[in-house]
């Protein structure tokens, strides 16, 4: 069963932060990646920590994005797209703690 891919108006916000190849990266492996079983666990995708940004985590080299699925309506929820620092995460410019 196929997921369709919702971009909040945030996570639009946050991906106009970065390059057109960037983003192009970003958007074709969020595709890829969360089309299909986007709630099974892989060595770029995880669940995470109870947080206010959202349950799921795929990571893609150093950005980083943040999703919640409805299993019911077969819906991927990007939340927020950033890019890790070091050991924080850059998101839309500001450095959000997880």
């Amino acid at each position: 069963m196929s997921y369709r891919i919702a971009f909040s108006r945030n996570s639009l916000s946050h991906l106009q932060v970065f390059t057109v190849r960037e983003q192009r990266i970003i958007i074709t492996t969020i595709t890829e990646q969360l089309s299909y079983e986007p709630t099974v666990p892989t060595r770029n995708r995880k669940e995470m920590r109870p947080n206010l940004v959202a349950v799921w985590e795929l990571r893609i080299d150093s950005f980083r994005v943040y999703y919640d699925v409805d299993e019911e309506e077969s819906i991927v929820d990007i939340r927020a797209v950033g890019i890790k620092e070091g050991n924080q995460i850059r998101i839309g410019g500001e450095i959000v703690e997880l």
